[in-house]
């Protein structure tokens, strides 16, 4: 190589290109690295602004609350809801869930809740830290109540189609074993056999009296949302209700829930 002068400086020419190569490459890659942990920062800052408050068991109300006196309004956000199985996280969109505030419900017992908030590129997840626990004495209640023919729950009626109500006359709501039934004295507003057209779960909408409150879809084109006297009334009639329809061979959930994992 001594005899090739030429040679050898095209070889030390190339070297050269390598290393500034080789150093760009270098300089852009730390670059990225602290892109990527300034992102993360920025994500976790994000995600400690806001937080779920509320019991993480049913009769409770989980609210999105910020912690930070500058974040973001979470009425500017996308909220959706969601259930995640406990053993392989696999998630379950809950129709309908799209506000700061939800309610548990029988079937969300046993699964962890989690909530998603979207504003503009921006994503904060929110889950709760355990899955959520069934109601104390419930149960039992629940049991007594399988011994009667039927049982009726006072009821104010919210929303009829979707259309506010307004007004707040009681009504009564009958769990039967074969059928549900909403009456005022001895009018029938609506009186339904089980069936895989009829859909019952709890309001999903929000409000104050989101935890005592129920969706009913008695049949294609007629629905209700009404609220119970207590959220122990209005679990028990979910649960009890279910409970009928299963015996029927129907499986009663909400808008969009797998039937397969109905409660």
């Amino acid at each position: 190589m001594l005899h090739q002068p030429s040679r050898v400086m095209d070889m030390e020419h190339e070297l050269q290109a390598l290393r500034v190569q080789l150093e760009e490459k270098s300089v852009y890659a730390i670059q990225l690295h602290k892109e990527l942990e300034m992102s993360k920062k920025i994500e976790q800052s994000r995600a400690c602004s806001y937080e779920l408050e509320g019991l993480e068991s049913l009769g409770s109300c989980l609210r999105i609350i910020s912690q930070m006196k500058n974040s973001m309004e979470i009425s500017n956000f996308s909220v959706q809801w969601y259930r995640i199985q406990p053993d392989d996280g696999k998630k379950e969109l809950i129709s309908g869930a799209t506000k700061p505030v939800y309610a548990p419900e029988p079937f969300d017992v046993g699964r962890f809740l989690q909530a998603e908030i979207i504003a503009g590129r921006e994503r904060v997840l929110l889950r709760t830290t355990s899955p959520i626990d069934p109601a104390a004495g419930l149960g039992s209640y629940v049991e007594a109540l399988v011994r009667k023919p039927e049982t009726e729950f006072n009821v104010v009626i919210l929303q009829i189609n979707g259309s506010d109500h307004p007004s707040n006359s009681l009504y009564v709501f009958h769990v039967g074993k074969l059928r549900l039934k909403l009456s005022k004295g001895r009018t029938a507003k609506a009186k339904e056999f089980y069936s895989s057209s009829m859909q019952l779960c709890g309001v999903r909408g929000g409000g104050s009296a989101a935890a005592q409150s129920l969706f009913w879809q008695a049949k294609s084109g007629l629905s209700f949302s009404f609220a119970f006297e207590s959220t122990r009334e209005r679990n028990a009639a979910i649960m009890l209700a279910r409970r009928y329809a299963f015996d029927c061979n129907i499986v009663l959930a909400g808008p969009n829930d797998r039937s397969s994992g109905a409660a």
